[in-house]
């Protein structure tokens, strides 16, 4: 984890690349899922808050960090490198495994 970018602090941008596909700028004061939006992509997602695991994905390489304790992971899967992109914000340039589902 690391520290949020302050409010009046323009937040860095990031590049995340789909193993399989585009790449997009990944801004560290957004979530994946949201930069991936804002790029023209299109990915799965229906709760947004962690929940419901439409979006669940493995980071290739990279970090992220969650604003919430605890998203809807198990340690295990934590472990194993799964995300949910609609509350993981990148902590740099991140490749994203996603299954096509973008």
């Amino acid at each position: 984890m690391t520290d949020q970018p302050q409010p009046h602090e323009p937040a860095e941008i990031f590049t995340a690349c789909l193993e399989s596909g585009p790449c997009f700028p990944a801004p560290a004061d957004l979530p994946l899922l949201v930069a991936a939006e804002h790029a023209g992509l299109a990915p799965p997602s229906s709760c947004r808050n962690g929940t419901c695991r439409t979006c669940i994905g493995q980071l290739a390489s990279g970090r992220v960090y969650y604003r919430i304790q605890w998203p809807g992971l198990s340690a295990e899967e934590k472990a194993e490198g799964y995300i949910l992109p609609c509350v993981a914000y990148p902590v740099g340039d991140v490749v994203l495994r996603l299954n096509g589902k973008f």
